[in-house]
C-alpha cells in the first residue's frame, strides 16, 4: 500500500478534511458523556481508520496533535486549551482566529496558537456561553462568564468587534501568594509587608486600587490570610476569584439576567443581603457601581476590617471614583455628606501598579486623615521611588516609609501593635516584629 505524505498547506488541508470526517462519525452528545481518556482513544482509532481509507500518511506526532485538537474542540476550549493548562500564562487574549496573545510575567506575547476561521472561534464562544446558560449572537454580542475552573471570560463578537470574535480569559490562579512571596518578587519591602500585615490584623478598612492586571485581587487574597479564623467573613464578587483560607467564609456571587432578561442579582443586592447575615467583615472583590454606597455604610456600622478593590490610577482617583459611584446610587446626597461618610469609613488606600518591566509594585499607601473644608485629606505612609534601571531591564527603586502618626493609632494600640507599626515606617524591622 502506498501513501501520499501531506506537506505544508496541503498537510493542513488533509488534517482539516480528516477532522471533518471524524466529527461526522461521532455524536457530539455521546462525546460529552464519554470519559476524556475513552474519547481520546475512540478519536485516535477513527483518525487511523480514515487515514487508511484515504491512503494518507500521518506520523505519530501529527496524529497525536490532531487527536488532541479534536478532543479539545469537542469537550474543551479548542486551541486555547493548551494555554489554559500552562501555569506561566496569566491572561489569554484571542483577537480573531489568527492572533492569540498571552501574558507571561506581566508582558504580552503573540503565540503560535491559531483557530481555523471565525466560525471556529464562534463555536468555542458559544460553548462557553451555553455552559453558563447564556447566549452570544448578533442580538447579544457581549458576554461575561466564568469557566468551571474559576477563570473569568469576556466575549465580544461582530458587529461590535471589527476583527472577528474576541475572547479574553483571565485565568484563575491556583497558587496563593503571601507577603513573603511578595517581598521576594519585589512587590513590596519587608517593612511595608509588616505594616500591611498589622493593618489587616487590626481590622482597618482597606481599599486596594490599580489598573487591570496590576495584582489587586492577589494582594487582597494575601491581606485576607491575616484575618482571625474566628471571624465570619462574607465575600461578594462579580466573578469568584478570592481564595480565602479562613474556616468561616460565605462566598456570594452576582447573577446576570437570563436569556429572557430576568433574574439578575447585582452586587448591590448581595451587599444589602450580606448585612443581614451577621458578618464580622465584608470583602467585596471589586467595587464598580452603586454597591459602593452600601460598602461605605457597612464600614461605618461596625464591620471594621472590610476590604475591596477598585480600578483607579492613584489613591486620590480612587476616592473620586467611590464618590461618583455613591452619587450614582443616591444623586440627592450632598457631596460634603458623601465625603464625610467616606472619611469616617476608610482607613487605608493602597495603590498597586504593573510597571513597564512587567513587575507589580505597591506605589502608594495613603491614610485617610479627615476633611479640610470640602476636601478629603490624605497622608502618605509609604511610597515607591523610581531610581533607575538594572542591566537586565528591571526597574530599580526604593520603598520609603513616612513616620507620621496615623489617625487610626488608637486602633493599632488596642490590638497592641501601635509601636510595631510605627517602627515599620522608620524601617526598624527588628523592633517591628
Amino acid at each position: 500500500m502506498s501513501y501520499d505524505e501531506p506537506a505544508g498547506t496541503a498537510a493542513a488541508s488533509v488534517r482539516d478534511s480528516i477532522r471533518d470526517l471524524v466529527l461526522l462519525r461521532i455524536e457530539p452528545a455521546a462525546a460529552v458523556r464519554m470519559a476524556p481518556g475513552d474519547l481520546t482513544t475512540r478519536i485516535d482509532q477513527l483518525i487511523t481508520a480514515i487515514a487508511n481509507e484515504r491512503r494518507t500518511l500521518l506520523n505519530t506526532n501529527e496524529q497525536r496533535n490532531l487527536t488532541a485538537d479534536i478532543v479539545n474542540d469537542m469537550i474543551g476550549l479548542g486551541p486555547v486549551e493548551v494555554l489554559l493548562k500552562d501555569r506561566s500564562v496569566n491572561d489569554i487574549l484571542v483577537n480573531g482566529p489568527s492572533k492569540v496573545y498571552v501574558e507571561r510575567g506581566g508582558k504580552l506575547e503573540l503565540t503560535a496558537v491559531t483557530f481555523r476561521h471565525d466560525a471556529h472561534v464562534m463555536h468555542i464562544a458559544q460553548r462557553i456561553a451555553s455552559a453558563v446558560g447564556r447566549r452570544v449572537d448578533e442580538s447579544s454580542p457581549m458576554l461575561d462568564a466564568r469557566l468551571a475552573d474559576g477563570s473569568r471570560v469576556n466575549i465580544i463578537i461582530p458587529p461590535l468587534s471589527l476583527c472577528g470574535p474576541c475572547i479574553s480569559i483571565r485565568k484563575f490562579s491556583q497558587s496563593v501568594v503571601d507577603f513573603s512571596r511578595f517581598t521576594e518578587l519585589g512587590t513590596l519591602s519587608p517593612a511595608l509587608s509588616r505594616a500591611l500585615e498589622i493593618a489587616a490584623r487590626c481590622r482597618l478598612n482597606i481599599i486596594i486600587s490599580g489598573g487591570t492586571g496590576s495584582g489587586k485581587t492577589t494582594l487582597l487574597n494575601a491581606l485576607s490570610r491575616l484575618i482571625d479564623p474566628a471571624e465570619r467573613v462574607i465575600t461578594i464578587e462579580d466573578a469568584a476569584e478570592l481564595q480565602l483560607q479562613q474556616p468561616h467564609v460565605v462566598s456570594l456571587e452576582k447573577r446576570p439576567a437570563n436569556i429572557e432578561g430576568h433574574g439578575e442579582v447585582t452586587q448591590g443586592d448581595l451587599m444589602r443581603n450580606a448585612l443581614r447575615m451577621r458578618p464580622d467583615r465584608i470583602i467585596v472583590g471589586e467595587v464598580r457601581g452603586t454597591e459602593a454606597f452600601d460598602m461605605m455604610q457597612a464600614m461605618n456600622t461596625g464591620h471594621n476590617g472590610s476590604m475591596s478593590t477598585i480600578h483607579a490610577n492613584s489613591a486620590r482617583d480612587a476616592l473620586a471614583r467611590i464618590e461618583n459611584m455613591i452619587l450614582m446610587a443616591n444623586a440627592n446626597l450632598p457631596v460634603q455628606a458623601i465625603r464625610a461618610q467616606m472619611t469616617s469609613a476608610l482607613d487605608l488606600l493602597i495603590q498597586i501598579e504593573r510597571m513597564r518591566d512587567g513587575k507589580r509594585r505597591i506605589t502608594q499607601v495613603e491614610e485617610v486623615v479627615g476633611m479640610e473644608g470640602e476636601v478629603i485629606t490624605l497622608a502618605s505612609l509609604f511610597s515607591y521611588h523610581y531610581i533607575g534601571e538594572n542591566p537586565d531591564g528591571t526597574l530599580k527603586g526604593a520603598f520609603e516609609g513616612h513616620a507620621t502618626r496615623p489617625r487610626f493609632m488608637s486602633r493599632l494600640e488596642y490590638f497592641g501593635l501601635g509601636d510595631a507599626f510605627m517602627k515599620t515606617l522608620t524601617g526598624d524591622m527588628e523592633a517591628a516584629q
